[in-house]
């Protein structure tokens, strides 16, 4: 087939962060694909491969974020009128205006909206829904690809207008990793991991609470925290005699064989590759109805509660987890399979 040349925009490129590795991810395997790709952003953070051209643009300050955000795209759109991309489709990841696809991977900002209308009183606000319409609505959008069914349906509920260039969802692949074995957890024991750094919005304050009672039936139980700096969380665990381990950062996957239930009560989430990641090592998960991937999670995998259920339904969910005799499933999706569903959109915009 004919190779699809794609120019991918990034502030960092490399497996940082969950969007981050969503977009390294893809670019090794369209290059892989035979397709070149060429990667535009602040740094590069994974380094050289082949069939991927990395152009770097320079580091911006992180703070205030959307002046951050407007001054990369104001160097992108620099780097276009200084280097022509002709034939070639400007695949975006933030928030620019020079594309003509873009993939959308977290909650619309337009979810302030229902947040108090205080709120709208902030040029950071405004400014913020004003990048966020742009990358959506610029006159040469052609397609914008939700990570999950549940970003599709916030963009179609806060941006009516777009309905008509949202493709099918294309969520992340799954990167293989160490399996976990069959084994029982005894009637007092137990390991429970959490796992993100962003623990607020992903309810780490409410796996403690969950944790915590099952504790009084299983005084031998952990809960394991992975993401966050441990100076950052250490205050939950007031008033607790043990019974926790924060790990801080964990850059493979050699965690999740050692979890007997990944629990993720979060209050909201894109998609959840955490999720997906501990249900490839086949560990169960327990997750809330704000995850993006809530729909793959099937009784066979784990379960899904609806986030306002009381801490005793999400207790008693646990339970069932850590009593199960049969491992799940290992879930399974390639960035292979990703780049795949990409090229088809690809060629439908060439089309």
């Amino acid at each position: 087939m004919t190779p699809l040349p794609t120019l991918q925009i990034v502030r960092r490129y490399g497996p940082v962060g969950g969007m981050e590795r969503y977009v390294w991810e893809l670019a090794g395997a369209l290059a892989a694909m035979g397709h070149p790709v060429t990667v535009l952003c602040e740094r590069n953070h994974g380094g050289e491969r082949p069939g991927i051209t990395v152009h770097e643009l320079g580091e911006i300050a992180q703070r205030p974020r959307w002046i951050s955000l407007l001054r990369f795209s104001r160097r992108v759109a620099r780097w276009l009128r200084a280097h022509p991309q002709p034939g070639v489709l400007i695949h975006s990841h933030e928030r620019v205006d020079v594309h003509q696809l873009t993939t959308f991977h977290g909650p619309p900002f337009a979810t302030i909206f229902e947040r108090g209308w205080w709120r709208l009183l902030s040029l950071r606000v405004w400014m913020q829904l004003y990048l966020e319409r742009r990358e959506l609505c610029a006159p040469g959008v052609q397609s914008v690809v939700p990570n999950s069914q549940l970003i599709a349906d916030q963009l179609q509920h806060y941006y009516p207008q777009v309905a008509g260039r949202l493709t099918a969802p294309v969520p992340p692949g799954v990167t293989a990793g160490p399996l976990r074995e069959t084994r029982a957890v005894p009637a007092d024991d137990g390991v429970i991991g959490f796992v993100g750094k962003e623990w607020q919005r992903k309810g780490l304050d409410k796996a403690v609470a969950i944790v915590a009672e099952l504790r009084r039936k299983r005084p031998q139980l952990a809960l394991w925290v992975v993401g966050p700096e441990p100076a950052e969380v250490e205050s939950l665990f007031a008033g607790w005699n043990g019974g926790y381990r924060l790990l801080g950062w964990a850059k493979d996957f050699s965690v999740y064989p050692q979890l007997d239930l990944l629990l993720h009560p979060a209050r909201a989430e894109p998609y959840g590759m955490v999720i997906a990641e501990a249900m490839a090592a086949r560990v169960p998960v327990l997750v809330s109805d704000r995850c993006g991937i809530a729909p793959d999670v099937g009784s066979d995998a784990g379960a899904v509660l609806p986030l306002q259920a009381p801490i005793a339904d999400w207790v008693a969910a646990c339970e069932r987890q850590l009593a199960r005799n049969t491992l799940p499933p290992a879930f399974e999706r390639s960035w292979l399979q990703v780049a795949r569903e990409y090229e088809g959109i690809y060629r439908r915009l060439r089309n």
